[in-house]
Formats: structure tokens, sequence, C-alpha cells
């Protein structure tokens, strides 16, 4: 949900937070890998493959 879309105060500030969390884990992941994180359709495909070695493509067939 975007921070814009979340109904309460609350939940604007939840999904701050959560936003800001995971943009401070991406950049420390992306200073230990030396390279930016691929994004879109391209993140999905690397992540896929990170967690058992077949692409997204493959796990659909």
């Amino acid at each position: 949900m975007g921070i814009e879309n979340a109904p309460t105060e609350k939940g604007k500030e939840g999904a701050r937070g959560l936003h800001k969390s995971a943009r401070a884990e991406e950049r420390k992941v992306e200073a230990e890998k030396g390279s930016d994180l691929a994004k879109g359709a391209d993140r999905v495909e690397e992540r896929a493959k990170s967690s058992d070695g077949k692409g997204a493509g493959d796990k659909q067939r």
C-alpha cells in the first residue's frame, strides 16, 4: 500500500517507516554487492534465480 493510500495517519506513518527501512536495506545490499540492484522485471528474475536457481519464467512452466 502506498503512503498516500493509507486510510489513517497511523497507517501513513507505518508506510513511511516501511519505505524508509526498505530503502536503507537496499542501499546496504548494494554496497555489499558492489553494484546497484536490478529494478523492475530484471529484479524479479534476479530474486527468483537467487532462491533456487530457476528463473520466474521457468517456474511457471
